[in-house]
């Protein structure tokens, strides 16, 4: 029996072709949309900036520039040291109260807002020895009254340990404990917890325009309605993204670097927040959740031992973000340091 001979199919080809061609068009389609949108971020971006001008100046901090806004006149000078991917923005109008009794300084750490990135690695050490250095280089002599919000509490505390003859003061305001990785790590873990997008991935949104076009629902519940357009324009580049990665990655090693820190009978003031995180909307069980806030709780107490000279202030109507809810709290509580050191 002959091998039956194949019938060649004339439509087959066509087909193939036709989709081919189909594949072709969706593939150019998608290519052309996402080049659109690069094309749509680098402009935007650039003519946005504009209207975004650096409020400060930028000051070598050894061997790069950070950007340092200073207000006001007098000693000692009130450094604001801001919290994990916040700015010298972050403040809002904090710096302004302040300014009418003391040198106010706001910057922003290697790689934020207008400051430029650092070719040193993000450690609690270099941190605080390049704000140091563009403070004498800025011409801002201490002594320093030191205030740290968050992770910024860490930098704050290794800073009043580095120069301890230069600071006269310490506010924490709901500062990141010295034991909250060792503590809050194996919860976290238990709980699958993913943490933050990669900086890859956060670079990747910006540049492609995403970030900018879909703010609203990308930025919900992680920047404030009003603090958008700057985060937008000024902070969110692939240095900042970075920069925050890299200083949470090390953030362990400065809390190895400020624990068991006796200062004396500095005067130290911590405010802790009074209202209790939202953990369940970064998918956080409710238990995990109670375990996470009594170890951030207990560790606020816990830097009462910092001083005789300490004492705990309870920002009632308060979240993390104290600067944003109470600010006049911070104010009267830096203003009663400032009196009771004349």
């Amino acid at each position: 029996m002959k091998n039956p001979v194949p019938v060649k199919r004339p439509g087959s080809r066509k087909l193939r072709s036709r989709l081919f061609k189909i594949i072709l068009i969706l593939v150019s389609a998608f290519v052309l949309i996402a080049g659109s949108g690069f094309l749509y971020e680098a402009i935007a971006s650039s003519s946005a900036r504009k209207g975004y001008p650096a409020p400060g100046q930028l000051v070598d901090a050894g061997g790069y520039n950070l950007h340092i806004r200073q207000l006001g006149a007098g000693a000692p000078a009130i450094i604001l040291e801001a919290g994990s991917g916040e700015t010298s923005l972050s403040w809002r109008d904090i710096p302004e109260q302040l300014a009418a009794h003391a040198t106010v300084v706001t910057y922003d750490r290697a790689g934020y807002a207008w400051s430029e990135q650092a070719d040193t690695e993000r450690s609690g050490a270099n941190i605080v020895n390049e704000l140091h250095t563009a403070l004498k280089n800025a011409d801002v002599p201490g002594p320093y009254l030191m205030v740290g919000h968050s992770l910024g509490g860490m930098y704050a505390r290794l800073f009043t340990q580095t120069y301890p003859e230069e600071v006269t003061g310490l506010v924490l305001i709901d500062a990141r404990p010295e034991n909250d990785d060792r503590e809050t790590k194996p919860i976290l873990a238990a709980e699958k917890f993913a943490g933050n997008p990669s900086a890859s991935l956060l670079s990747l949104l910006k540049r492609s325009g995403a970030l900018r076009l879909f703010q609203n629902q990308l930025l919900e519940g992680l920047v404030a309605e009003q603090d958008r357009g700057e985060f937008i324009n000024v902070i969110s580049t692939p240095s900042y993204f970075a920069a925050k990665e890299q200083e949470a990655a090390l953030a362990s090693s400065t809390e190895d670097a400020i624990r068991g820190q006796s200062f004396g009978s500095l005067p130290v003031k911590v405010i802790a927040r009074g209202l209790p995180q939202d953990y369940a909307s970064f998918g956080v069980s409710e238990e995990a959740g109670r375990q996470l806030e009594a170890i951030l709780q207990e560790g606020q107490r816990n830097m009462l031992k910092l001083s005789s000279n300490s004492e705990l202030i309870v920002a009632e109507k308060s979240g993390h973000m104290v600067i944003h809810d109470q600010p006049e709290l911070v104010v009267q509580t830096i203003r009663r340091m400032l009196a009771a050191g004349k």
